[in-house]
């Protein structure tokens, strides 16, 4: 043991940082508003500015992923993203100081890369401690056996949550079976054994090895100032020297696939499963993007050949497919979920018959341009999103370089009918397939999937497009909030109104419209009709289609998205200032006329009840059923009574579309109480005189009144519920008390349900069992305050999910740190970083156009103003040690008044134990 820690000492000391003088920064490319710099030690780095944002995003990608892994290594790229977040010297508690500077942070690991990222708001102070951060965890994570030893069992319970899914098992031996070398065919999170078993030693090696400025690439996005950027990237960054050895990546040839193959899982569960991969060739390849084309053809919601025939054709309840973006050659796998009273062969008959049937029946050139308008909407979209952009860029720095990701828009763009057919013909053959048993064929085909050549030469000339504005710089204040907010009534009609005019970047528009109508009365034994009816909203009107509404919203490069309950319907637009009243007008056609088409009805039904079959073995599912069944308020009939999976399947049963038009008819149209808000680049005059004119005519006679949900005990009890076959458990506790954000308590409560159950990795749930005993995955909790005074119906949860043989262990970690929670209070050092984090997140918050939508829907609701959120920051901001220890007396309470779910394949134990008896 002494050698060993004097390894790991030595190994500290020769990556500690060494900055030279001589290192300076090149700037080698700019494309579409990102630029490209190269430190002298190799390392990439990638700016993409957006004054409009008000955050910060600092994405660090390392070009090492599952594919590098060795015999007994499976699994080890994913455990070293894990162990990086264990601290460093500089760094020593990455959880805590993640949750103290607000970020919104986290890590993954796929084929071709592994990525860690931090999205904070846009400060100095932030910049710097990101950056500090990421050059530290680069050659100076601890990499210890005591980490190890506690965070294999955190990953393997990660292991076991996907081990729960039958869908996702099939996919991994489906993809295992495809693949006879390459490492593509080994799931990214690993094996057990090689989890349970790996040396220290070969960890910290491969993190030696893989970690380094020459196989990174650094990428920030969002509000900051170029040359600051660049001189803390300098600072932080060209000292790092690389290891001695090079690195030398050569890739697995896979050979071609000779026969169909097959693969059969048998497991406990309820809805049926087929799916099929078929390979194709790497992000880098030309066909690629045709391959994308061709996978939107047959599998689009409501347009894809597969779609029709399985879905539409009732022989199916629903489907997905995918495609990665590999560096060497990928492929594409397809789902879809067959519910166990229709016909498994059925399905795969049709499916494989169609496949097999595209050599005769090509694609069209309607097919394809509703393929690729589908598909450039969703790239706009993305291009207008710093934030998500920056981490979205990894897969494609995994794959070979980040211009991949628009030269992959600009061949969707240009691709030709001919050469998606091309593509088609190519690889959906049956003897690249992998579905089930080999069939033997007399004559082989086989398809050669190279290795695309010149990828250098492919980026280094392109140019892309012209880039989108950066927008303005925001002020994210309160004060400037409040002052940019223009709010009012319309004048002939009942819609209160919250506008703020701002320039985003892209000139991106984000619009909430929202009716609430009706009382308690009105409600009753309506089950589900209320949200079938918005359901049914996109699925055709008088004047377009359902396959008209996709392709109008692509061509606009817009979504609409609708959403009802009883008593309220919303509707939300993500649109940009030139198309902005398009796609109000789209909206307001499938408001005012919908065309309920009961085949579309029986698509969501079967769907919803697909949904349940396959949740009834669920532990996650039926232990938040059970938890609300425990605390049962309200009678059957009232809407918000809380459903058992048989009402829950009876209620999908009865919805009828005559139900759904009388609802229509009864709730759809304003009575006395809308509200309407839009932020970004907008004209006021313009929306004003829409909706005046527009929704004039469009009345009921529905006085609006909440449906109330008044504070009540919940019920004390600790309950078990067995799910067999399942590699997962799920223990979900609740404890309600009466409370609501006007309270003068509200402030401590929110500091405190950070430091009980928030923050990242580092709260007294996470830091118990996580961390210290290493015993889940997942664990936390949060304090729920009401929003409304008049009902004050507020609470507490905590939840862990675990392996189940760790039962006692997770409830008497809650059971006592509740207890030490309450008895002992929390520190300063915990007061000084949860009041930072809210600060820092709140102020996150208000920079997201879509969440400061909500907030401002709310003051219009309740007649608040921006000033309301201050007052609350000014009082988290004030707050002393005893202030919060004082309100965790009050309200929190020893885990026995709890009311406690368990849901797991348990062996016999005793939840008020340590000890666990074994049959």
């Amino acid at each position: 043991m002494k050698k060993i820690n004097q390894i790991i000492m030595l190994f500290l000391v020769t990556v500690t940082l060494n900055f030279t003088a001589e290192a300076q920064m090149k700037q080698t490319a700019q494309v579409e508003g990102i630029t490209e710099y190269m430190l002298d030690n190799g390392l990439k780095v990638l700016l993409f500015p957006d004054n409009s944002s008000q955050t910060i995003t600092v994405n660090i990608t390392y070009k090492v992923g599952s594919r590098h892994e060795g015999y007994g290594e499976k699994g080890m790229a994913h455990l070293l993203e894990h162990m990086v977040f264990k601290g460093t010297p500089n760094h020593p508690d990455i959880p805590k100081e993640l949750t103290e500077h607000g970020a919104r942070p986290n890590g993954t690991t796929y084929y071709d890369r592994t990525n860690y990222f931090e999205a904070f708001n846009a400060t100095d102070e932030n910049l710097e401690w990101a950056l500090d951060l990421e050059a530290d965890r680069m050659v100076n994570s601890y990499i210890a056996k005591k980490d190890l030893e506690s965070e294999f069992s955190v990953v393997r319970n990660e292991f076991e949550s996907g081990e729960n899914s039958p869908s996702n098992v099939l996919r991994l031996k489906v993809i295992n079976t495809a693949y006879l070398w390459h490492n593509y065919g080994q799931a990214t999170i690993g094996n057990r054994s090689d989890i349970e078993r790996v040396p220290i030693e070969n960890l910290q090696a491969f993190y030696k090895k893989y970690y380094r400025p020459d196989n990174a690439v650094l990428m920030v996005t969002g509000k900051f100032e170029k040359e600051k950027v660049l001189e803390l990237i300098d600072k932080k960054f060209s000292g790092i020297k690389n290891p001695e050895i090079p690195l030398n990546d050569v890739p697995t040839i896979e050979p071609a696939q000779d026969g169909e193959k097959r693969v059969t899982l048998s497991r406990v569960g309820d809805l049926q499963i087929l799916s099929a991969l078929y390979h194709t060739p790497a992000g880098s390849h030309e066909d690629y993007a045709a391959i994308t084309i061709a996978e939107e053809i047959l599998t689009d919601n409501p347009s894809g050949r597969l779609y029709k025939a399985l879905i539409d054709g009732k022989k199916a309840a629903s489907m997905y497919s995918y495609i990665p973006f590999t560096k060497e050659p990928s492929f594409m796998y397809i789902n879809v979920n067959v519910p166990s009273d229709k016909s498994l062969s059925e399905a795969e008959k049709t499916m494989l018959t169609l496949l097999d049937d595209l050599k005769n029946n090509p694609v069209t050139k309607e097919e394809v341009d509703r393929a690729k308008a589908n598909l450039l909407k969703q790239y706009d979209q993305i291009s207008r999103n710093s934030a998500y952009l920056g981490t979205y860029m990894s897969e494609f720095i995994g794959a070979g370089d980040w211009r991949l990701s628009l030269i992959q828009r600009d061949r969707v763009e240009s691709m030709t009918i001919e050469k998606v057919n091309e593509a088609i013909q190519r690889y959906f053959i049956n003897t690249n397939r992998t579905v089930g048993n080999f069939i033997p064929a007399e004559k082989p085909i086989r398809v050669e999937i190279e290795h695309t050549q010149g990828l250098d030469e492919l980026v280094k000339s392109y140019k892309g497009k012209e880039a989108l504005n950066a927008g303005e710089a925001f002020d994210v204040s309160y004060e400037n909030i409040q002052n940019r907010l223009n709010s009012g009534e319309l004048n002939n009609t009942p819609i209160e109104y919250g506008f703020i005019q701002k320039d985003n970047r892209g000139e991106t528009v984000t619009l909430s419209f929202t009716i609430r109508n009706g009382n308690i009365n009105d409600f009753m034994n309506k089950g589900r009709i209320a949200s079938y009816t918005s359901r049914m909203l996109d699925k055709g009107t008088a004047n377009n289609t359902k396959q008209d509404i996709q392709d109008k919203l692509s061509a606009i490069k817009s979504s609409i998205r609708f959403s009802g309950s009883n008593g309220r319907i919303s509707a939300n637009i993500n649109t940009t200032e030139e198309y902005l009243m398009e796609a109000l007008a789209l909206m307001t056609d499938m408001l005012k006329n919908p065309k309920f088409d009961g085949e579309e009805l029986e698509k969501l039904k079967t769907q919803d009840l697909a949904s349940i079959e396959q949740n009834k073995t669920e532990p996650q599912f039926l232990a938040s059923k059970q938890l609300g069944l425990l605390n049962q308020k309200y009678e059957k009939g009232h809407p918000l009574h809380a459903t058992t999976i048989e009402e829950d399947i009876d209620e999908i049963n009865t919805v009828s579309l005559e139900a759904i038009q009388a609802y229509y008819n009864d709730f759809y149209g304003i009575s006395d109480n809308a509200s309407l808000v839009a932020i970004g680049n907008i004209d006021e005059k313009k929306l004003k005189d829409y909706f005046e004119t527009t929704f004039a005519d469009f009345k009921v006679d529905k006085p609006y009144e909440l449906i109330k949900d008044k504070y009540s005990l919940n019920i004390a009890g600790n309950e078990k519920i067995k799910t067999p076959d399942k590699k997962n458990a799920i223990s979900i506790g609740v404890m309600n008390f009466e409370g609501s954000q006007v309270d003068e308590d509200y402030a401590a409560l929110e500091v405190a349900s950070s430091i009980f159950g928030g923050g990242f990795l580092n709260s007294r749930i996470a830091g118990r069992l996580r961390q210290k005993d290493g015993v889940s995955y997942g664990a936390g909790g949060r304090v729920s305050v009401d929003s409304n005074p008049e009902e004050k119906n507020s609470s507490i949860l905590v939840y862990a999910i675990y392996a189940p043989e760790n039962a006692s262990k997770v409830q008497k970690g809650f059971s006592e740190e509740i207890a030490r929670f309450i008895e002992d209070g929390i520190t300063e050092d915990e007061l000084k970083v949860a009041v930072n984090s809210w600060v820092q997140g709140e102020n996150v918050s208000r920079a997201k156009d879509n969440e400061l939508s909500g907030v401002i829907n709310n003051n219009l609701y309740y007649d608040r103003d921006m000033m309301f959120y201050k007052n609350i920051e000014d009082q988290v901001t004030n707050l002393t040690v005893e202030d919060v220890n004082k309100v965790i007396k009050k309200y929190f309470k020893t885990f026995d008044n709890w009311t406690v779910v368990n849901a797991g394949d348990f062996v016999e134990y005793d939840i008020n134990k340590e000890e666990k008896k074994v049959d």
